[in-house]
């Protein structure tokens, strides 16, 4: 599943988040964004998500357009898309089976049967298959994050945002996360994008990363191009303070 960014703006009052920003991501790649806070990373995600319209600009998805489109066409393409977010936005009150089952059975009209034993699979692959039953608050932090991620792939997406999906973490509790997300990346088919402040995972799972900077895409490359010789000044000044 292919997105492509075309002249898109996007401004919050006087603030210019997104700069006419032109980017593809092919099918079936894993691209990743890196950059200083507020450079408009998480803006893009989004706006694939919907939560977000560009002030102008086009964004296609698999050929289709996402924005300006229809409301109906709209809610067809969203449904191809799963995001993780920082935090980890787990239903407080439903199990975590629950958590994982809603959204299949009334957003993609599965049986609660076939949802289930879809749920009972994703948990098994992110560890944590005693934990059907629990609730949220009686998981850890990495516990939560892992149940996030689960419930993205609940919804069958054929493309997955994932937006700084360890940042609440405890360092301990980091690298857990991140072996269930090499694991889908290098297991699925599944078109990824990622913003990230762990630079080894994204150069772990990248095929393509874009280095940002006020809301301009300042350098892109394969992983070890970016990290071992970049060209842009900016790129090397952001990776010397975060490395």
């Amino acid at each position: 599943m292919s997105v492509e960014f075309t002249d898109v703006t996007k401004r919050f009052g006087d603030h210019t988040v997104l700069d006419h920003l032109d980017f593809t991501v092919k099918a079936g790649s894993h691209v990743t964004l890196i950059g200083p806070s507020g450079s408009g990373k998480t803006t893009i995600l989004r706006m694939l998500m919907t939560l977000t319209k560009p002030d102008s600009g086009t964004i296609t998805v698999d050929g289709d357009q996402l924005f300006p489109a229809p409301e109906k066409q709209v809610r067809e393409v969203r449904k191809k898309i799963g995001m993780v977010f920082q935090q980890f936005n787990l239903f407080p009150n439903m199990s975590v089976l629950r958590n994982l089952t809603e959204a299949p059975v009334t957003v993609l009209g599965l049986s609660k049967d076939e949802a289930e034993e879809r749920a009972r699979e994703l948990l098994e692959m992110v560890g944590l298959t005693d934990k059907a039953d629990a609730k949220p608050s009686r998981l850890s932090g990495g516990q939560q994050q892992r149940v996030a991620i689960a419930r993205a792939l609940a919804m069958r997406p054929q493309f997955l945002l994932l937006d700084e999906v360890t940042s609440a973490l405890d360092p301990e509790l980091v690298a857990g996360a991140l072996d269930v997300l090499r694991d889908i990346a290098r297991g699925t088919d599944i078109t990824m994008l990622c913003v990230t402040h762990e630079m080894n995972f994204a150069r772990d799972i990248s095929d393509q990363v874009l280095m940002f900077d006020a809301g301009r895409i300042v350098e892109s490359g394969p992983p070890e191009k970016i990290f071992n010789d970049p060209e842009e000044e900016r790129t090397r000044e952001f990776l010397s303070a975060v490395l």
